[in-house]
């Protein structure tokens, strides 16, 4: 079913449960068995508190060793949000779909972090929708009088958390490297310290992944990155480079403005960070109308002081999903 550095997950038949079920096999290397066992301890956390598996996170059945691979047997799930963009060709959702596949994550996010988890790698490959099952529809939009385009549009929106592996329960303030690229927070880059807010600034960048089919910071460089995140929300700042006692000053001129461009930036980085604009013109890119509520809450979220970003509970309450309730 999918591969990684840790392995590989395979579907198969439990015949006691007589249930499909997905089983991830570990590496038999050390560093990917104790990565297992957290993991293993996460699930069953997360699990214990959460009997009838309605609070969006993967459920395990049970786990076992074999020839010195951890086996962990979940629940079957649908793919992740990640190849259903890839299916549609990077093609956006629409709002209502943003929306609930955003409120899902956050009400996801809150349960762990109430349970004082964070799970660090929050990404549109670790969101799994719950059902396999589509329906093949016209893609009007994308419809030309030479070429009848269509989407893959999942039958239920339900989705749930997986891949527990870098879950960490809180110590207050880390200051190790976390997150995938893409999704990582400015204080990790910056090592000021992360905690539970790390993981709201990966549900920004995965909203606005879903509602413009790109990866919004498509980067492999701390200082290029930085970069990019000035270009979007603006000047990083001075104070939160303070906070990082040195770590960030590598980055800052007079710990002020951003060392970008430097005598090592390559062409290509001056182009990938000058296509990229304000948060507002990026959305309205794709969207024909922005919602001035998805605005206001991608900007909370997206504050570049973590003692000032929402939360998942205070996301929740924002007018962007009060409008519904969950189905």
């Amino acid at each position: 079913m999918g591969e990684g550095t840790f392995g590989r997950v395979l579907e198969c038949w439990d015949q006691e449960a007589e249930e499909v079920v997905a089983i991830k096999i570990v590496r038999s290397d050390e560093k990917y068995r104790e990565a297992a066992m957290i993991e293993i301890d996460v699930l069953h956390t997360l699990t214990e508190n959460d009997r009838s598996g309605s609070r969006g996170c993967v459920q395990i059945r049970r786990w076992f060793d074999y020839r010195n691979h951890i086996c962990i047997v979940f629940e079957r799930l649908g793919p992740s949000l990640y190849d259903l963009l890839r299916d549609n060709d990077y093609r956006p959702f629409s709002i209502d779909i943003v929306r609930d596949f955003g409120r899902q994550l956050l009400e996801s996010v809150a349960y762990m972090h109430s349970l004082n988890l964070i799970h660090t790698d929050l990404k549109p490959e670790n969101v799994l929708l719950v059902s396999p099952d589509y329906v093949k529809v016209v893609d009007w939009k994308n419809t030309s009088k030479h070429s009848l385009q269509t989407r893959r549009v999942p039958k239920s929106n339900m989705i749930k958390l997986i891949d527990f592996g870098s879950t960490t329960y809180d110590r207050e303030c880390s200051l190790s490297i976390v997150s995938t690229r893409h999704y990582r927070a400015p204080e990790v880059i910056l090592g000021s310290g992360w905690s539970f807010p790390c993981d709201i600034w990966s549900v920004a960048c995965i909203i606005v992944e879903l509602c413009s089919g790109e990866v919004l910071f498509q980067t492999h460089e701390n200082l290029e990155h930085l970069a990019m995140m000035e270009r979007v929300f603006g000047p990083i700042p001075s104070y939160l480079v303070r906070r990082s006692k040195g770590k960030a000053y590598k980055y800052f001129r007079h710990e002020r403005t951003l060392n970008w461009p430097d005598r090592h930036t390559t062409r290509e980085s001056i182009r990938a960070v000058e296509r990229l604009s304000e948060l507002r013109d990026l959305l309205g890119k794709h969207l024909e109308k922005v919602p001035s509520a998805l605005l206001s809450l991608l900007e909370r979220m997206f504050c570049y002081d973590p003692l000032n970003r929402l939360t998942a509970r205070e996301a929740l309450q924002h007018p962007f999903f009060q409008e519904f309730s969950r189905h």
